[in-house]
Parts: structure tokens; sequence; C-alpha cells
């Protein structure tokens, strides 16, 4: 049997902006993409620890070292600048191969520099 599993996740990411006239999906730095094991378009579900919001949505690359973490269209509604999100992503694997999986998870700190990182 194949269950679902977190693969990823970036935690206490503070929301550096905010536009509703852009299409949609979350900006994420590309340095913090690649820190926390995710993809460019890949599917992410974002709770906001300020108000319980949650969401789905798909990454896009922010510029490299920014620490952006930008919430883009409808989702604009659901938080401010300065809300913490955490970011996630799941995996599917065997059920047998659970007890031995690790995540990537980083947690951020002032201006999203990552202070805290495991599984990777």
């Amino acid at each position: 049997m194949r269950i679902h599993i977190l693969k990823s996740k970036i935690h206490r990411a503070a929301v550096t902006g905010a536009s509703l006239d852009y299409e949609g999906s979350l900006t994420i730095a590309e340095d913090l993409i690649e820190l926390a094991g995710l993809h460019v378009h890949e599917r992410i579900l974002c709770s906001n620890l300020a108000n319980g919001a949650r969401w789905e949505t798909y990454v896009i690359a922010g510029p490299r070292g920014s620490g952006a973490i930008e919430m883009n269209g409808a989702v604009a509604h659901l938080g401010k600048i300065g809300d913490r999100l955490t970011i996630m992503a799941f995996s599917e694997i065997e059920d047998h191969q659970a007890p031995l999986w690790h995540p990537r998870v980083i947690v951020c700190g002032e201006n999203n520099r990552v202070i805290n990182e495991r599984g990777i």
C-alpha cells in the first residue's frame, strides 16, 4: 500500500508581500525552495499561523537570497505581511518505508533566514 507523507516543510516563513492581481501561487525565494527540497510548480499546502487559514497552491521562484514569501492571487486575502506560514509538500511512498522516512524541514527566523534544518 502507498501512503502520502510529509516530504518538505518550511516552518515560520514570514509573508513579505502580497499581490491580489497576480494569477495565483506562492512566491518563495529560490534558495529556500532548494533547501526545502521543493520544485517550481510543485503543489503545496500552506497554513497561516496568525489566523488558521489553509490553502493549496503551487511554488514559483523568487530572487535567491531575498527571503521572499509572497501570497499571490485570491490567497492574498488570507494573510498579511508579517504573518508566519507553514509551507508543506507531500510525497507518496510505500507504507513499509514510513518508519525510516525523514522529511526535509527548514525553520525560518528573522528576514526568513534559516535558523534550523533537518532531514537535509
